[in-house]
């Protein structure tokens, strides 16, 4: 029997090393080609790893939580046949109306690695292996804390899906400090009463190291680049938001939207695409060249939404907005979001973007000075919208009030232009009507 060694790859997006998540094979198992034998973690994205060899597992070469290099052996599978290694490609991801549920194009969808593999039964396994999840859903079951052979599915197949799981998360944080201890079988005992001994010390009881690695690591680098390097300027204005509640209320009534979500942020992304249009430079870039500095404006919006996941800060993006209807925009919003929190965003949806939006009014603040994403001459941030007091014709009336602040990279654009791009998003959520020019 030969013993073939598969080292950590490049999966396309100039990686330098990658996080072990989780082994899908252990010693002895058999695989074959393009059977999933390992999920890793990189800078931006969540990658399943396929085998390019069929025969038998030996030895797992990196522990699970441990961070590989490029290059460096990972697994050894042995073949009496010295079966070749499968040709290599490019690893791209599928569209998302790729019915077929694999992740990468080339590593087989997750029915066909379970029908070649061992059944979970041959060797020890978690109790929750028999729980019908997808890897994303089991990434975000261990960030929650959730049991997953306790959360009862309702995926149309009988699998868990993320609501499941968000669900029983919220649930079981009621009561997860308070709970009830079973009745011993001794009626009775004496507790001696003595004075307390020391207790010991707990090493690190008050402190704990979290290694920076993975999507954090990689937000901390940009972040810090972009806020040494561009010089930003932030403005913010109060908005009286109540037409934008009131077409938000109706777009959720219309049987055209009915399945899709509809909230301001979808108004909002609109207001930012029509005012980009009226200014390109905050539309635009600071590129460094050898031949000297250049500002990249691009006529096309790819739509950045800052979104919160379990896996930190990621920043996906809808290409070719500015070409979408408002129903296209929702739909591509409501996806954006979903494929994000399951952990699911490509490595090519992070990239290209032109302008990003982050919505910090779904956590309750009203506004703040966000740092721009690398590659971009701006941000802007959707405040709480809040019922407040507001003069209209002279009197003081209770209105729909947000505040829509931003940060722009002053080497790009001037403070005429930021004004005037504020003010445009500004006009359209307190006068949805502009956007039908």
């Amino acid at each position: 029997m030969t013993d073939q060694t598969f080292v950590l790859p490049d999966v396309g997006e100039g990686l330098t090393e990658a996080e072990i998540v989780q082994w899908r094979v252990a010693p002895g198992d058999t695989v074959a080609v393009n059977d999933v034998i390992v999920e890793i973690e990189t800078a931006k994205s969540l990658v399943e790893l396929p085998s390019p060899y069929s025969g038998t597992v030996g030895e797992l070469l990196a522990s699970e939580g441990s961070t590989v290099e490029v290059g460096a052996p990972i697994i050894t599978i042995g073949s009496s046949d010295a079966t070749p290694p499968a040709p290599s490609a490019p690893i791209t991801v599928p569209e998302p109306s790729d019915p077929g549920g694999a992740v990468l194009v080339g590593y087989g969808t997750g029915g066909a690695v379970s029908s070649r593999r061992r059944k979970p039964a041959e060797r020890p396994v978690k109790a929750s292996v028999g729980v019908v999840a997808k890897p994303p859903i089991r990434k975000l079951a261990r960030d929650l804390g959730v049991d997953l052979s306790a959360v009862t599915p309702s995926g149309p197949a009988g699998e868990v899906t993320r609501d499941d799981v968000v669900k029983h998360a919220e649930q079981a944080s009621v009561f997860r400090n308070i709970e009830t201890p079973a009745w011993g079988e001794v009626r009775e005992e004496t507790i001696p009463v003595a004075a307390p001994a020391a207790p010991a010390p707990v090493a690190d009881a008050r402190e704990e190291s979290i290694p920076v690695r993975g999507v954090r690591k990689a937000t901390a680098s940009a972040m810090t680049s972009s806020a040494y390097s561009a010089p930003h300027v932030s403005v913010w204005v109060d908005v009286d938001a109540s037409r934008t509640m009131e077409l938000v209320k109706r777009l959720k009534a219309s049987p055209d939207f009915a399945d899709v979500k509809i909230s301001p942020l979808l108004i909002m992304a609109r207001a930012v695409i029509w005012a980009l249009r009226r200014t390109p430079m905050i539309n635009a870039a600071w590129v460094d060249t050898d031949a000297g500095a250049q500002i990249s404006v691009r006529h096309y919006v790819n739509l950045g939404i800052a979104a919160a996941t379990p896996r930190g800060l990621l920043v996906p993006n809808i290409k070719d907005a500015q070409a979408m209807n408002t129903r296209e925009l929702a739909k591509a919003l409501e996806h954006l979001t979903l494929t994000a929190r399951e952990g699911k965003t490509s490595p090519a949806d992070q990239t290209g973007g032109t302008f990003t939006i982050t919505n910090i009014g779904v956590f309750g603040v009203d506004a703040g000075t966000p740092i721009i994403n690398p590659g971009e001459a701006g941000i802007i941030a959707l405040g709480a919208i809040r019922q407040k007091p507001w003069v209209v014709d002279g009197e003081v009336r209770p209105r729909w009030v947000t505040t829509v602040s931003g940060s722009f990279d002053h080497r790009v654009v001037d403070g005429d232009g930021i004004s005037r791009f504020i003010a445009d998003v500004a006009s359209v959520l307190e006068e949805p009507a502009l956007l039908l020019d």
